[in-house]
Parts: structure tokens; C-alpha cells; sequence
């Protein structure tokens, strides 16, 4: 993170401004509708400030002059918006010799705080910022918040507001308050607030909070109950991420991951959820499948709601079934969301569609990992020109199953890639043929999670080849 992004209350607090145009102008909004007590230095200053002056009632004092350091004195934020250069650098100076926050508009370099573009629906507000980056980018992003968020969300917020010591009364627990504002806050109660009618939004609550007085210790039926949401997180890219995964992700109280889920998926999970890393590796299985069903009926009895979030598809080499399995034994509620499997997400990325009317009418997916030392494969039954073989979890298999191939008579120049961390920033693809992919692979420095496919689609590779592979 570049800057560290804050809220600041600047409500009747004095704030100093530099310069008299345009620039100033749009800065001096920002602060108008912020609450601030504003001091303007100029020796000019446009005639829209003026205006813009008697629209609020905020405490202005103008200053029509230059500089002084004085101006300074008792200012938690100083604004420099001119065109003197040699002014701005010499005003930052002295601010932050002081530890006053300040801003140079236009010069990232002399500033400790910047100036976010805002999506404003108070209380309910959006800061977007590059950091001087791209502006343009930004204010296409604004553009989409402004579409996406209604404009009546800062009153569903005040409603919210409204109420929530009435609701801290009545559910004891921060488990289940989030619950309750989360049913609350979304559907029939957000609608009528979107099109208007704040009263009949209004009843709804109560008559919800009502019904909640009347439960038992503040649990509102089947709301407090746990639920385990089994989500594939993908091969890595989290643009690959389904709406649903999204949404899931951002509800759950605790999230059990794999080692497989890329850095840049989990960081959609809620902020505040608990982390819990049950990966595993070859050789290595810190907390066993077991611990792990055991671990997701214990949190979903407690009432959370438990995010099991894999790499790839669950169903697919994630042991899914396993896990909810025995969540449906114990009665626990559960929801699956598919995820991209590997196979498709990596061989999309690297340019080798799986299936081709010219070169393979089917694929297989095939488990490569070895198990005590050994893979123990249908071998012959794997030799087929015209279809593609995919095989997951394969590095240290991966000369095992080339030479298994070559000896059940499968050809030696059938076109083979290894992709390594398929779909991310890192993503590297080796491609050889049957009998010359192990040597090419010894030579580099490819790590897992890596995915080995095998196939006359492979030779596509270089004509269909889109996505920015590392240089090795």
C-alpha cells in the first residue's frame, strides 16, 4: 500500500488554502462540504470563489496576499494550489517540519495526504485513488461505483443507524447482530428505502425486531443456525471468481483455505473474518482431512458461517464431497459453488483449448501425485492420440508419467506442457514433446502448483498463446 487510506472529521477545524483559481476552487468544495473552518491566501482569487463563499455557512476568513508562515499557525491541513513551484515546495516544508498534513495539488512528491476522488452517499461514502497514478482510471471507476451504488443508500445507512442500539439489546452476541443487519438490510427493507418510502422500510425493521424480542436469547429462528459454504476459489486469478463466490466470501465469519488459493483470492474474503490455513502438501498434512471435517461441524454448530474456500473446483481432485458429506450427517446446512478447475482455467491461459475438432475429441482429467512413492495409473488405457490428458498435481510425478506413456506406446513427439502458477502474474509455460519435457523441466525453476497437459492441442500453444507468461 502506497498511502494509508483515512476518514479525517475536519468539522470547524481550521484547514489552509493556497491559491485562488480554479484549481483551489475544486479543493475548497471538498472542504466546504467537509465541515472545515477555511483560511484562503491569495493575492488573487476568482470571482466562482466568491460564489462558492456564500453558499455554506462554514467559518472563511480571506487573506488577499502572499504567503506567510504565520498562516500556518493552529491549521491540522494545508491545501497548495499554485502554479509557483518554488512557493509549494517551501510551504510543504514548513508544514510538515510542524506535522501539519498537506497536500500540493499536482505534486505527489511534497504531499502526506492526498485527495481520493470521492463517491459521496453520505454517511455511506466510497474513496477511490491511484495515488497520482492515473486519474483518468480513477474517474472510470468512480463512474462504476456511481452507477452500481443507489442513491438512496446514505438513508438506508441513517435507518440502520436509527436502530442499532435496540438491536445491540436484543442480540447478545456479534455473531448474531451481523446476521440479523444482514437479512435486514438487504431486499423488501433496502427496496423500500430505494424507491422512497422510508416509513414503510421503517415498519418492516420493527416488525422484525418485534418477532427477534419474542425468540429466545435474541435468535430469530433459523438465523443463527451455521452454514458452511464450499466455494472453488479458482486457478488463481481472482478476476475468475463467480458473483456468488463474491458474495459468500464477503459474508462468511471464518474461512478455511488451502494452500492452493492464490494470495490475491483470499484477499476478497471479509476483512475481518478469521483465517484459518489448512493446506497440504505432498509429504506434508499438517491437519488431516479428518481435523478439517471435524474443525467445519464444530464453527457451523457455534452458528458461524464457515467459508470453505479451495483452489480450482471443489468436486474436482478438492476432496468437497468428503466435507460436506459429514456436514450432511450432522444436519449442518451447506451451500457448493463451483469454481474453475485448473485444467480449464491454465490451459485457457496458456493457449491450448483441451478439446479440438482437428486434434482431441475428449480430455481426462488424471490425479498425478504419487501415493507411497509410486503412481498406479491405467496406463494402456490412457494412450489414445485424439484425446488430451491432463494431469493435476504432477511435478514430482511428472517423469514417472512421461515414461509410463513412452512405454505403453504413446508417441514420443506427443507435443507436452507443464503450466506453472496457471492464470497469476507468474504464470510459466514449458512446452517440449513427450520425451523431452522432463529434461526441460530439470533445467528450470517452475514450482508448484504446476499442471501437466499432454496432447496434439498442446501444439496450438504458440498460435493461440494470449496471456503474459514470466520470462524464465
Amino acid at each position: 500500500m502506497n498511502y494509508l487510506p483515512l476518514f479525517h472529521n475536519i468539522k470547524n477545524r481550521r484547514c489552509l488554502v493556497v491559491g485562488g483559481g480554479q484549481v483551489a476552487l475544486r479543493k475548497l468544495r471538498i472542504l466546504f462540504e467537509a465541515g472545515a473552518s477555511i483560511t484562503l491566501v491569495a493575492p488573487k482569487i476568482d470571482a466562482a470563489i466568491e460564489a462558492l463563499v456564500n453558499q455554506y455557512d462554514n467559518d472563511f476568513i480571506i487573506h488577499r496576499r502572499k504567503f506567510a508562515a504565520d498562516d500556518l499557525v493552529d491549521v491540522v491541513l494545508a491545501v497548495v494550489a499554485t502554479a509557483d513551484k518554488a512557493l509549494n515546495k517551501t510551504i510543504s516544508a514548513f508544514a510538515q517540519a510542524q506535522n501539519i498534513d498537506v497536500n500540493v495539488v499536482d505534486q505527489p512528491e511534497l504531499c502526506t495526504v492526498i485527495f481520493p476522488t470521492i463517491v459521496d452517499r453520505s454517511p455511506i461514502q466510497v474513496a477511490i485513488s491511484s495515488g497520482g497514478a492515473s486519474p483518468v482510471l480513477v474517474r472510470l471507476l468512480r463512474g462504476q461505483f456511481e452507477a452500481l451504488l443507489p442513491a438512496g443508500l446514505g438513508k438506508l445507512a441513517e435507518l440502520a443507524n436509527n436502530y442499532r442500539d435496540r438491536v445491540k439489546s436484543i442480540f447478545s452476541t456479534t455473531n448474531a447482530r451481523r446476521q440479523f443487519w444482514e437479512s435486514a438490510l438487504e431486499g423488501e427493507i433496502a427496496e423500500r428505502v430505494y424507491t422512497g418510502n422510508k416509513a414503510e422500510a421503517e415498519r418492516l425493521l420493527k416488525s422484525r425486531l418485534v418477532a427477534a424480542e419474542k425468540a429466545t436469547e435474541g435468535r430469530v429462528g433459523e438465523n443463527t443456525r451455521g452454514e458452511v459454504y464450499l466455494v472453488g476459489g479458482g486457478p488463481g486469478d481472482p478476476d475468475l471468481l463467480t458473483f456468488r463466490a463474491l458474495r459468500l466470501m464477503q459474508q462468511a465469519d471464518v474461512v478455511l483455505y488451502d494452500r492452493l488459493v492464490s494470495p490475491q483470492v483470499l484477499d476478497m474474503v471479509r476483512r475481518d473474518a478469521e483465517r484459518i490455513y489448512v493446506g497440504k502438501k505432498a509429504g506434508d498434512h499438517p491437519v488431516s482431512q479428518a481435523n478439517i471435517n471435524a474443525k467445519l461441524v464444530e464453527l457451523a454448530q457455534q452458528g458461524k458461517r464457515v467459508l470453505r474456500l479451495k483452489g480450482g473446483d471443489p468436486f474436482i481432485f478438492g476432496r468437497g464431497g468428503e466435507e460436506i458429506e459429514q456436514l450432511a450427517e450432522q444436519s449442518i446446512r451447506f451451500q457448493i459453488v463451483p469454481g474453475i478447475t485448473a485444467a480449464s482455467g491454465c490451459a485457457s491461459y496458456a493457449g491450448i483449448p483441451l478439446t479440438h475438432r482437428d486434434h482431441a475429441q475428449s480430455v481426462r482429467f488424471i490425479a498425478g501425485h504419487k501415493q507411497d512413492g509410486r503412481l498406479d495409473l491405467d496406463w494402456p488405457g490412457l494412450v489414445n492420440k485424439r484425446e488430451t490428458l491432463v494431469f493435476y498435481m504432477s511435478l514430482t510425478g511428472l517423469e514417472d508419467i512421461c515414461i509410463n506413456l513412452l512405454k505403453h506406446g504413446l508417441a514420443a513427439d506427443t507435443p507436452a506442457a507443464l503450466v506453472a502458477k496457471g492464470t497469476t502474474a507468474e504464470q510459466t509455460v514449458l512446452v517440449s514433446d513427450l520425451m523431452g519435457l522432463p529434461e526441460v523441466v530439470r533445467q528450470s525453476e517452475v514450482r508448484a502448483p504446476t499442471l501437466l497437459i499432454i496432447g496434439q492441442v498442446v501444439s496450438l500453444h504458440n498460435k493461440l498463446s494470449w496471456f503474459r507468461q514470466r520470462e524464465e
